[in-house]
């Protein structure tokens, strides 16, 4: 059973989010739908990371098994047809060797948020950026963000429902900048505490208005108390931007090693418990 490995765009305003709902439209629910469209088939599609309501991707990764051995062109032709009219867009389908997994395979998942720095109301970017009125300092902002950069707990800056069994994360990489009018602040890591980028951006946006200091970032991050979290950036500017891999090779032993280690298990743990990637 070949499995594909689907890159995925889309604009998240119509979307309860990645994962499938019983209240409300998700991207899994459309890319499943076209799958039984093109093949007859139900499947259900693996993604690398859980984007909440509203948030964008214009690198999202899932993966799907179907029965026959399609051509790639084929399947991402067949799926960009029968995803239509839901702004979901395969940008490119690979077949993948056994043991590939979207979400578990995955070393590092980058986002980007969008700042729209400007008095007036916005127009096209309405839904697809953060207006923020108020002049902002990138500079400072960026400086700042390097605070965030490194190993740390991250109580403070992450949802309060979040259900990642730890705070710990380690953050590779943190920039931001302006461009005209647009503020983009980008960042990496393995993995994301659920509304951990969103709760940095609003942060930072205080930082950036001189309403706090450098240090107060420090101070946040100390407190390992949400309430200590400047406000929340709305899920508008968020966008999943990318997701990095294994070598062939190294993902063949990790799966080998994870194998030979659920043999041994006698607790009932499963892979999922594996690091978790909820939405940023």
């Amino acid at each position: 059973m070949p499995r594909y490995k689907l890159t995925v765009e889309y604009d998240g305003r119509p979307f309860c989010g990645w994962q499938r709902q019983a209240n409300g439209p998700s991207v899994q629910a459309v890319l499943e739908r076209a799958i039984k469209s093109f093949c007859g088939e139900d499947i259900a599609v693996g993604g690398a990371g859980r984007t909440d309501t509203g948030v964008h991707a214009t690198g999202q990764v899932a993966h799907a098994d179907l029965t026959k051995d399609w051509p790639a062109e084929t399947v991402m032709a067949a799926m960009n047809f029968h995803c239509q009219p839901d702004p979901v867009v395969i940008l490119d389908c690979e077949k993948m060797h056994d043991g590939w997994d979207s979400r578990f395979s995955a070393i590092r998942r980058s986002y980007r948020y969008r700042i729209f720095n400007r008095i007036p109301p916005l127009t096209h970017e309405r839904g697809l950026a953060w207006h923020v009125k108020a002049d902002l300092d990138a500079e400072i902002m960026n400086e700042a963000a390097q605070e965030f950069v490194g190993h740390h707990d991250f109580t403070t800056f992450r949802h309060t429902r979040c259900q990642a069994k730890s705070p710990v994360k380690t953050l590779e990489h943190f920039s931001v900048r302006r461009e005209g009018q647009m503020i983009i602040a980008e960042c990496s890591s393995r993995s994301f505490l659920h509304n951990q980028v969103r709760s940095m951006v609003g942060t930072l946006r205080l930082v950036g208005e001189g309403k706090w200091q450098l240090g107060d970032i420090t101070k946040a991050l100390a407190a390992r108390d949400r309430i200590a979290c400047g406000p929340v950036a709305p899920a508008d500017g968020l966008y999943l931007t990318r997701v990095d891999y294994r070598s062939v090779e190294a993902d063949l032993e990790a799966e080998a090693a994870w194998q030979a280690e659920k043999a041994d298990l006698l607790n009932g743990q499963t892979h999922a418990s594996a690091d978790d990637d909820g939405e940023a």
